[in-house]
């Protein structure tokens, strides 16, 4: 994929780069956002940026992408593309957009390394940057074909369900009366909404009910700390949104999917309102007939605060051979158990495949716990909801 030239010369500098990238990083969204207010105000995540998790997730991405160029020279980093890809076209990214993104990288690049980017080193890098800004173009371009929707729908809020007292979960039908195009189990939506301030900020959100024809399912847990960016959608949801109000709505995107596999052992496991994605798969699951063991497990702070424990239970209970495990900080009924999620005694059956999804230590914990017991890293699958600081791990 990279030319032998360019691949010695970013083997020779990636060490500099990846030292430098995350002041690099800062520099370009500044530059960025100087030049292109719009991008921050209608499109960016202002809560991520303020928080520098966005800065942190391209950082990583970039490094991982080169590292793999020069390590695997044969293969490309699909998975991570993928991924990437997916939140791009849910976001409605388009390809003018990768060339504004290159000249305000390669400026911060050229501000912070200053004399160290030779031609070649900039030749080199440009390589690198446009094989990973192509294929991204590449597989968004099918992902919008495969869609098959507008970019964006206007959707009409048809019933608001009060979860928990920080999740709300708003059934959505279309305005324009059209149909409603399927989803796979574990996707996500973009929603769109213009705050006070003029701003039209998107956030993602699980679709969280059984693939239903007519309406879409999203469940919203609140993010407290409203004075900041961060939490300013999930607030405004809770706060001003209930039903006949409209909301904007992309297509179902998103790579953690289940297989059509109904004889592979399955592990779904979720933390707090990772558990969105959960549900929609044992819908799914008892809906298509899985026949092999499903391992559910789930950790929150409390019952109370266990949004959807009713769906989570009920689906899990339609399957033939299921196992459900949930572990509760406090307040543990008869049955659960006390603390944070520990497979230590949960049996895993050869073969599982396992997704996850929940907070980054969450995650991380159990898919060690899971390897540990023998489960394959490729069949471990994982979701997080915001920049993916665990992409280059």
């Amino acid at each position: 994929m990279l030319s032998e030239q360019s691949a010695a010369t970013v083997r020779a500098t990636l060490p500099a780069v990846s030292a430098a990238i995350g002041e690099i990083t800062e520099r370009f969204y500044a530059g960025l956002f100087a030049a292109h207010p719009a991008l921050l105000r209608d499109l960016f995540n202002r809560g991520n940026q303020a928080a520098g998790t966005q800065r942190r997730a391209l950082a990583g991405s970039i490094a991982a992408f080169a590292t793999h160029l020069v390590e695997h020279p044969d293969q490309r980093p699909d998975a991570m593309l993928g991924r990437i890809a997916h939140k791009h076209a849910s976001l409605g990214v388009t390809p003018e957009q990768y060339a504004v993104v290159h000249e305000h990288l390669f400026a911060a690049i050229v501000d912070v390394l200053g004399e160290a980017v030779t031609p070649e080193v900039a030749a080199a890098w440009d390589e690198v940057y446009w094989l990973m800004a192509n294929a991204l173009i590449a597989i968004e371009k099918r992902l919008y074909e495969e869609a098959g929707e507008p970019g964006r729908r206007d959707w009409e809020v048809v019933e608001r369900i009060t979860e928990t007292a920080d999740v709300v979960t708003f059934r959505l039908r279309p305005v324009d009366g059209g149909p409603v195009t399927g989803f796979r189990a574990g996707q996500y939506v973009s929603v769109g909404v213009q705050l006070p301030d003029g701003a039209r900020q998107i956030r993602q959100y699980s679709l969280s009910g059984a693939p239903d024809d007519t309406v879409r399912q999203i469940s919203v847990k609140r993010v407290h700390g409203a004075a900041t960016p961060e939490g300013e959608v999930s607030n405004h949801l809770h706060a001003r949104v209930h039903e006949g109000n409209v909301l904007q709505l992309s297509a179902p995107y998103g790579d953690l999917v289940l297989d059509d596999a109904p004889d592979t052992p399955l592990l779904l496991a979720s933390a707090g309102i990772g558990v969105t994605p959960m549900v929609a798969m044992l819908a799914h699951l008892a809906e298509s007939g899985h026949r092999a063991p499903v391992t559910v497990v789930h950790g929150d702070r409390s019952p109370a605060d266990h949004a959807l424990r009713a769906d989570h239970e009920a689906y899990a209970a339609k399957l033939p051979d299921t196992s459900v495990h949930f572990w509760y900080e406090q307040d543990a009924p008869q049955g659960t158990r006390t603390g944070l999620v520990d497979l230590t005694d949960v049996p895993v059956a050869p073969g599982t495949r396992a997704y996850l999804c929940g907070p980054l230590p969450f995650m991380r914990a159990v898919r060690a716990q899971l390897v540990e017991r023998g489960v394959a890293p490729a069949d471990i699958h994982y979701e997080v909801f915001g920049p993916d600081l665990w992409i280059a791990r």
